[in-house]
């Protein structure tokens, strides 16, 4: 596989900006095919997608902070479609960048929106592209407030657009939005107009900061965006309490966080003007983001407070004010936000009773070229099945058009991918059931085997050395450089350094094996060292890695999804349960199986103290249970 262009990769993640404007074009049948409007809808659409939309650059005073007297200029792009006018008004878009990215970022989406008959705002978020203030993570009480301000925008209040950055010259009052008589609170708000959002990553999380703080959003579409950032940064795969969290510090993503504290050093556009950084290079973030990360660089992990900071501003802690009707992506192969993340952000919303559907696609962080049924921010679709859903779920709940959101759950099969299919749809299963697999338990037993009767299981003893300081010990594929520097993302192969990992088999399969869901690894341990330094807190327990391989017949090993999943062990004197993030794999027959135990990885800190671990077998409670399709 070549190697991808920087600018590709940089664009899907969202860390930097693309400066590129492109004109979309929807084809009439396309856009029929896609929403599966009437034909009275269909031939509305395709009147509002023939034609060019116009751009006008505005800035926007926006009032934020937890006691509403912070001032910020926020820098934005509003797209009116052709023919929109206050005697024939259209339904809103509002969107925003990836981190360290801008309103430019967007624009091939925000056009393909516009020539859809939406006006769109795309705006550059607090503290990138433009737009001041420091950069908050997606706070709700400073960028969804931003959000906030910017909904009454485009439901025609006065004082909040200007043409100028100094907020002098003020633009004119929109008025071509259509107005709701009724919020989703049920109540009647001023300047309320029809608006959804929709965005990845970092815009993608401030969807769901902006649903809590204000009732006239009408639907939001979040896409490879996070549950919890104490979980994104530094994941546990055990001791969790709600989701994916845990009150357990995990192990910190080295390269994942340090590119995003370098980033937004780099391009950073605001300050925090109340206080001077606490450290060098962090004056454009609020002081708990660039200390956390900082902090889990030097020690692998993060202090409480900086647990509670990134706990505090994640959709975790506020999902249950969402009601807002959900769509949410997430892809596949993401190392920086997994599948286990939508999920945990899909079952709280599903369980109170908001509306929701979720997608897993292929692409994500980590694997940035779409597949064909994938949303491609940079050339959209709504041919492309995921960007078709979206298209739907915004003409369904925000224009109110007659056309289906789609099946409670789809999911991408890259061996149903077909190449004569330009939509994608066909490597999509979809199901109105969430979970879709069922358990199947491996047992680990003597002899690095995997059986799957516990009738087979022997009992055995042998182990692993951790290393000191957190040192890697495994060749794992490197998070965002390998993908950029070689393009080995599809052979994900690794390797482990000698007497530094412990790793169970099957033998070769007899027919092929699909999997989707969350596989889990139930283990016991014995470690006499770990038994004493745990005693000193998170810097003394001790850490192990966990992940699923494919071995192939010639004896080639591939990381399943990328995945490493980090265990900071609470109490080494007791069994626990790893949790790994989402998997959508098919073993092929003739190919086996194997989890590993390591004691280290290229993309994490582990544990700083040198310890000696050892595993038994021969109950059956030590077991990889796997997510297995019945297809």
């Amino acid at each position: 596989m070549p190697a991808r262009p920087l600018s590709r990769l940089l664009a899907v993640t969202g860390l930097v900006s693309l400066a590129a404007t492109v004109a979309v074009a929807v084809p009439a049948n396309a856009v029929a095919a896609s929403t599966g409007t009437t034909p009275a809808a269909t031939t509305s659409t395709a009147a509002a997608a023939s034609a060019a939309a116009s751009l006008t650059t505005l800035h926007f005073a926006v009032t934020v902070g937890d006691d509403d007297t912070t001032r910020c200029d926020v820098v934005g792009d509003l797209y009116t479609p052709a023919g929109a006018s206050p005697s024939s008004r259209v339904p809103a878009v509002l969107m925003t960048d990836g981190f360290g990215g801008s309103k430019d970022g967007v624009a091939p989406m925000a056009t393909m929106f516009a020539r859809l008959g939406y006006a769109v705002l795309a705006y550059s978020g607090l503290g990138f592209g433009g737009s001041t203030c420091p950069v908050s993570m997606d706070d709700p009480q400073r960028d969804g407030k931003a959000a906030e301000d910017l909904v009454s925008y485009l439901g025609g209040a006065d004082g909040i657009a200007y043409e100028d950055a100094a907020h002098t010259e003020a633009a004119p009052t929109l008025d071509i939005v259509t107005i709701d008589r009724r919020a989703h609170d049920g109540t009647h708000h001023r300047n309320d107009p029809r608006v959804g959002m929709v965005g990845g990553s970092y815009g993608g999380a401030v969807q769901l900061a902006a649903a809590p703080v204000d009732p006239r959003i009408d639907a939001i579409v979040p896409t490879e965006t996070w549950n919890d950032l104490s979980y994104s940064l530094f994941p546990n795969g055990t001791a969790t309490t709600t989701g994916v969290s845990s009150t357990t510090p995990g192990a910190m993503k080295i390269h994942w966080g340090l590119t995003l504290g370098l980033l937004a050093s780099a391009t950073g556009t605001g300050v925090d003007g109340t206080r001077p950084a606490a450290l060098l290079g962090c004056e454009h973030t609020i002081s708990a983001v660039c200390q956390t990360l900082v902090h889990g660089a030097l020690q692998g992990y993060p202090s409480p407070s900086d647990l509670a900071a990134l706990h505090r501003v994640s959709p975790v802690s506020y999902l249950e004010d969402v009601r807002v009707p959900t769509l949410l992506i997430q892809g596949e192969r993401d190392t920086l936000f997994n599948l286990n993340e939508a999920t945990a952000t899909f079952e709280t919303l599903r369980a109170q009773g908001t509306p929701t559907a979720m997608i897993w696609q292929r692409s994500g962080h980590t694997e940035s070229e779409p597949a064909a049924g994938d949303i491609d921010w940079s050339a959209p679709d709504p041919a492309q099945y995921t960007t078709g859903r979206m298209v739907d779920w915004i003409a369904h709940y925000v224009r109110g058009a007659d056309v289906g959101t789609g099946p409670l759950f789809a999911y991408y099969r890259d061996w149903a991918d077909d190449d004569t299919d330009p939509t994608g749809a066909a490597a999509f299963a979809a199901s109105d059931t969430f979970p879709v697999a069922d358990a199947d338990p491996l047992y680990l037993s003597s002899g690095g085997h995997l059986v799957h009767d516990p009738r087979d299981i022997i009992a055995g003893t042998w182990g692993l050395v951790t290393p000191a300081l957190g040192l890697p010990t495994s060749a794992d594929p490197t998070d965002i450089l390998d993908d950029l520097l070689d393009g080995s993302l599809g052979t994900g192969a690794e390797a482990d350094a000698p007497g530094t990992s412990l790793q169970w088999t099957t033998g070769a399969l007899d027919a092929s094996l699909d999997i989707a869901g969350s596989p889990t690894l139930d283990l016991t341990v014995s470690s006499p060292g770990a038994l004493l330094t745990q005693t000193l807190g998170a810097r003394g327990e001790l850490v192990l890695f966990v992940k699923v391989l494919d071995v192939a017949p010639d004896g080639s090993a591939a990381l399943v999804g990328r995945q490493v999943t980090p265990v900071r062990i609470p109490d080494a004197s007791r069994s626990f349960t790893t949790r790994l993030p989402g998997l959508v794999h098919r073993f092929e027959a003739g190919h086996r199986i194997r989890v590993v135990v390591a004691s280290g990885s290229a993309n994490y800190r582990g544990g700083l103290f040198a310890h000696t671990v050892t595993v038994t077998t021969g109950s059956a409670g030590q077991v990889l249970t796997l997510p297995r399709l019945d297809e």
